[in-house]
């Protein structure tokens, strides 16, 4: 009986790597050419902001930073930063003025097997995160977990999980499910989204149909080398609309149009929205060392404007620059 099983799961492993899958990567980064390397999302800023990073090594990866901002209500004046990777593990500290403190401690277990744990200690309240994720040869999946607790009698906190598979070399599925308990008081909420990806070779399409009744969409196309463009689009169903409860559904919806362009030494982005805001992101490497990012943001809605200017040196000692040099492409994957 054992035989005939491994029989039957040996000829299916054989059909799996006939189809010569890989790896989709995560429902988290299911759209990531648009939202991380094409929009603004995690990049604009306002104020003045000046960063200084000092590398002591590159393999392991070791380096500090001192950053100063003004005129900015979403960061701190002053923050100081310490980084070490290596092949297996992967640490980051960040302390501001407030005293405020986070932390991420990431440790491979084996090639595929990575644990996450981060921490977050500020005036305004704690959090504590731990995620596993494995990354298989044509799959990834990944548990996470913030604020669990078991003191209250039970269990409370969020719980994530997702699945992401691929089904052909182009085509892939995934589930995502979000499980929340603030106290024992409230009774547990779970709500399930699913998920598709097509990878072409220089365009990309994603949607994920969210469980509260929505639907987020992208697009990706690769203009030329240096030319990369992407749309978005979040589609929510708002629940009662303006003819009452008898009426159809209200719905609510953005539309983001971005653009990316490599020059030489800089990068420029841009993107603008129906809800009438439009944003950019301009990069230039001055020398080597020193990079100038300028960022600008008009909202016609609410009348508002905002303008950002940062001043970037990452400086090294020559040693270890001629260690990066030596190292180049054979440097360690470090588990970010």
């Amino acid at each position: 009986m054992l035989g005939r099983i491994r029989d039957v799961y040996t000829a299916f492993q054989d059909r799996r790597e006939a189809l010569g899958l890989s790896n989709p990567g995560t429902v988290e980064n299911i759209a990531k050419e648009v939202q991380r390397d094409v929009f603004l999302n995690n990049l604009s800023f306002s104020g003045l902001r000046a960063d200084l990073t000092k590398a002591f090594g590159v393999a392991p990866l070791f380096q500090v930073s001192h950053a100063l901002a003004m005129g900015s209500q979403a960061q701190p004046p002053y923050t100081y930063a310490a980084l070490y990777g290596s092949s297996r593990v992967f640490l980051q500290a960040n302390i501001d003025n407030d005293l405020s403190f986070s932390g991420r401690f990431n440790w491979r277990w084996t090639n595929a097997l990575v644990t996450k744990t981060s921490v977050q200690l500020t005036s305004q309240g704690n959090m504590v995160s731990f995620e596993n994720d494995y990354t298989g040869a044509d799959f990834t999946a990944s548990l996470k977990a913030i604020n669990p607790s078991i003191l209250d009698g039970g269990v409370t906190g969020m719980i994530m999980g997702s699945y992401l598979q691929a089904i052909t070399p182009r085509l892939s599925l995934g589930i995502d499910t979000f499980w929340n308990r603030p106290t024992m008081s409230y009774g547990p909420d779970l709500n399930i989204s699913y998920a598709a990806r097509y990878r072409a070779p220089d365009w990309a399409a994603s949607a994920q149909f969210l469980a509260a009744g929505g639907i987020e969409a992208s697009y990706w196309r690769r203009i030329s080398e240096k030319i990369e463009t992407g749309i978005n689009l979040n589609l929510q169903f708002a629940g009662i609309g303006p003819n009452g409860p008898m009426g159809a559904m209200k719905k609510e919806g953005t539309v983001t149009i971005g653009a990316k362009y490599d020059f030489r030494a800089s990068s420029f982005r841009a993107q603008i929205d129906n809800q009438g805001k439009v944003g950019c992101l301009l990069e230039k490497i001055v020398a080597p060392p020193i990079r100038l990012t300028f960022s600008g943001e008009i909202d016609h809605t609410q009348n508002a404007a905002k303008l950002g200017l940062a001043v970037s040196i990452d400086a090294a000692d020559p040693e270890v620059m001629e260690q990066q040099e030596r190292v180049g492409a054979d440097a360690p994957s470090i588990p970010f």
